[in-house]
């Protein structure tokens, strides 16, 4: 039977936020009994990601956020800057990470590698647009078996 729960991952700063422990266990009744199956978590924000990535070592958050702060720096002449000068860059960030990841699902758990996490990759500094309301990032998690 497919399942789907949409709920918030709780309020962070600018970064790369390893959220695999509140995904798990938000998702906990719909991966119960799924022996086999399709796990989809969606960002419902344009300015904030997800992925998967190595969750042994913090560096890796670290360099994964100055990279993309090289890639699409605040520097540039935007346009789009309604909400700040982080308004079209955390816009531009999530199209080049992406809003939604797909996981398999084996014996009731999601299937990652030894050293894979799920990562929120939050683009927008505190106080900017959303961000100063600290509601956290709406997310909906899908399960097909």
């Amino acid at each position: 039977m497919p399942w789907q729960k949409t709920f918030r991952l709780p309020y962070q700063t600018k970064g790369m936020h390893l959220v695999t422990r509140e995904v798990v266990r938000e998702c906990e009744e719909g991966l119960r009994g799924v022996d086999v199956g399709i796990f989809t978590l969606n960002c419902m924000h344009t300015s904030a990601g997800l992925t998967v990535n190595e969750n042994a070592d913090p560096s890796v958050r670290t360099d994964m956020d100055m990279a993309l702060d090289k890639i699409v720096p605040e520097s540039f002449p935007w346009e789009h800057t309604d909400e700040g000068p982080d308004d079209s860059v955390s816009h531009l960030k999530t199209s080049l990470v992406g809003n939604s990841i797909t996981l398999p699902i084996s014996k009731g758990k999601l299937v990652l590698g030894t050293w894979q996490g799920i990562y929120l990759a939050e683009f927008r500094y505190s106080g900017n647009g959303w961000a100063g309301k600290g509601e956290g990032r709406k997310v909906v998690a899908t399960i097909l078996p």
